[in-house]
């Protein structure tokens, strides 16, 4: 069974940010791991965004870093990366994790206890 709150909420969360380089998202990997507001993080990439940016459509090659943290510390994974990242506006997109091994969500818990 996956382990959830007492408020039916997930356990844990995905977390996705991109960047312009492979040494940037090496970086926000390994000091969120680290800092404890991830358990662990994977690096894909490069991939080729499309956006919108400043009324231009703006293409770029960029690297994506989807982190694994507990629901509880997302707020600190997210001013973590705000802090970290160079980009004025980082993509932080939270998804939670419906269902999933319970070794592995116990785990991510352990990993990112305060």
């Amino acid at each position: 069974m996956t382990p959830t709150y007492e408020t039916g909420e997930p356990a844990a969360v995905t977390v996705l940010t991109t960047t312009d380089t492979a040494q940037k998202a090496e970086d926000l990997a390994s000091g969120a791991v680290a800092a404890r507001v991830a358990a662990c993080a994977q690096i894909s990439g490069p991939v080729v965004s499309v956006y919108r940016w400043e009324g231009a459509v703006e293409t770029a090659r960029e690297w994506q870093v989807l982190f694994k943290t507990a629901t509880a510390r997302y707020g600190a994974l997210e001013a973590w990366l705000t802090e970290a990242h160079d980009y004025d506006t980082p993509e932080i997109i939270a998804t939670p994790v419906v269902r999933g091994s319970a070794a592995y969500l116990e785990w991510v818990e352990r990993e990112t206890a305060e």
